[in-house]
């Protein structure tokens, strides 16, 4: 009997050592009885039940550095206690304060949201501030359009403009990726804000060819770099080059022969274009003269130029020389050529390049205080992504009408958002309270400055005409902007007579506006100041 029992207790102990030695999770779960620690990271997915029982799986198939210890999904605790060995917890708040207990022992911890059903502002700033004070990893899955794959356990951190967004919204991606897919696409202003999340959607919709076109160095660099990275099959070219050269331009599109343009490039610093407004007409104007001109004679299918709510009844050089470059596409798109020409107009993006946001955060960081020009300042506001899918969107619906309405699209941004609550929110999300640990300071508004921001001009009509979008044209037939009318500006502009360039932008616009050089002009503005 010995002999047996001996024999059986070797059998299993064989067992117990061959399941440890090949099964990661049967060697975890042994550890603790062998006196050592499980160092990865704790870990909480927030997401549906089918998307955490796939996350899992997939990570129990690599060496991964996160322990799962708790789930989220929205109504799930009445149908299941655990998924896979992982406790279901009731909602955010008891996820929150698992995560918090675990930082207290000494265990770095995270937290994954693996789709829209909840977000990371369903947590609320104050437990975010917490959390994010704690050096708690907030992360997410990434669309496949971000990834370009199908690995459901790639994540990244969120950025901390989007924890200050409202949910985004949801789009049918079908009709962008028809628009996109096989297709050679061009950017101009390809290293931008707005111009590098085009180029990354646009790889990841699985587009045949890529052109990167920019006049800065390292910008260029660096989103061809990452291009590179993450599409490593994907053909692409880059361009150094300068919108304003016409020559150039013409070069490229004769070259590269693409489908589709998204002209993205601009100067957008609406002070600095106070001080600059030869250089605002250079690019902005004369810029996308060139750019429409070289997609016309290259036979472009269709060109999309980037906007923004600054050109609604601007009372700024940057806003006006924005408005006339819409001009310019509109002519375009009533004359020759086979180009289907698009214009789509949108407000503020979170984190973009010159945006209030890394302003605030660089202002948090050294201690404040945080600045704004006015208290009752407010604009709209969406993330970088959210912009893009958008623009993408919008492009795709002109695409699938050729016949249709032509004019501006301007996005659905919501409601607007007072600067003063984002200020507030954002020094929260830093887990401090405005007013005791950072000081919120106001400075006055700036030469050409609005109170509030609008969508649509007070020359122009709107009405919905798709998902999240608007159809805008103009309410009186003004002045189409002709060849002339740009050459004229582009003669000022060289000459640096920044005073002369700035007097006739403002009656170029009145012109093309149909309305008097002292026409009104909406929203509370400070008098122009000449340079």
């Amino acid at each position: 009997m010995i002999v047996l029992a001996l024999d059986v207790t070797m059998a299993l102990g064989l067992a117990v050592l061959r399941r440890v030695l090949h099964d990661k999770e049967a060697r975890r779960s042994f550890l603790p009885f062998v006196g050592f620690r499980d160092e990865r990271t704790p870990l909480v997915l927030v997401g549906r039940m089918d998307r955490a029982e796939t996350f899992l799986r997939e990570l129990a198939r690599g060496e991964q550095e996160f322990r799962p210890v708790g789930i989220v999904c929205e109504g799930a605790g009445a149908v299941a206690r655990e998924l896979r060995g992982v406790k279901v917890l009731p909602d955010l708040s008891a996820a929150t304060d698992l995560l918090l207990s675990e930082v207290d022992r000494g265990r770095p911890a995270a937290v994954v949201f693996l789709d829209d059903l909840l977000s990371p502002t369903d947590l609320g700033v104050e437990r975010l501030g917490q959390l994010r004070a704690k050096d708690v990893k907030l992360l997410r899955v990434p669309s496949l359009a971000e990834i370009g794959g199908v690995d459901d356990t790639v994540m990244r951190e969120f950025k901390l403009e989007e924890l200050l967004a409202r949910p985004p919204v949801s789009l049918d991606k079908t009709a962008v990726k028809a628009l996109v897919a096989g297709k050679r696409v061009l950017v101009t202003g390809a290293g931008g804000s707005i111009g590098s999340e085009i180029c990354r959607q646009v790889a990841g919709l699985g587009c045949g060819h890529l052109v990167l076109l920019d006049n800065s160095e390292f910008s260029l660099f660096r989103i061809d770099q990452e291009i590179g990275d993450r599409w490593p099959t994907l053909s692409r070219a880059e361009y150094l080059h300068d919108v304003r050269n016409k020559a150039r331009l013409t070069d490229v599109f004769r070259e590269e022969r693409p489908d589709v343009v998204f002209h993205a490039a601009a100067l957008k610093h609406v002070p600095l274009m106070e001080r600059h407004p030869c250089e605002s007409v250079l690019t902005n104007v004369l810029g996308t003269w060139n750019v429409a001109e070289a997609a016309n004679a290259a036979g472009v299918k269709h060109m999309v130029f980037i906007s923004t709510d600054k050109a609604v009844d601007p009372p700024n050089v940057m806003g006006a020389t924005k408005r006339l470059a819409e001009a310019v596409v509109r002519a375009q798109q009533t004359g020759e050529g086979e180009t289907r020409f698009s214009v789509v107009r949108f407000g503020n993006v979170l984190g973009s390049a010159g945006s209030v946001v890394p302003t605030f955060r660089a202002q948090i960081e050294r201690g404040g205080p945080v600045t704004l020009t006015h208290p009752d300042i407010e604009r709209f506001f969406m993330t970088i992504p959210e912009a893009v899918q958008l623009v993408l969107h919008a492009t795709a619906h002109s695409a699938q009408q050729p016949d249709g309405p032509l004019g501006v699209f301007v996005l659905d941004m919501g409601k607007p958002v007072k600067i003063i609550d984002l200020a507030r929110q954002l020094i929260g999300l830093y887990g401090k309270v405005p007013g005791r640990d950072i000081e919120i300071e106001v400075t006055g508004l700036r030469p050409g400055e609005k109170l509030f921001e609008e969508l649509v001009d007070s020359s122009e009509v709107a009405e919905m005409c798709g998902q999240s979008l608007m159809c805008v044209t103009d309410r009186l037939k003004g002045a189409r902007m002709t060849e002339a009318m740009v050459h004229k500006l582009e003669q000022v502009a060289c000459t640096g007579d920044n005073a002369a360039a700035r007097e006739l932008v403002f009656a170029t616009l009145a012109e093309v506006r149909a309305l008097t050089p002292d026409g009104e002009r909406s929203g509370s503005v400070l008098p122009m100041k000449r340079a």
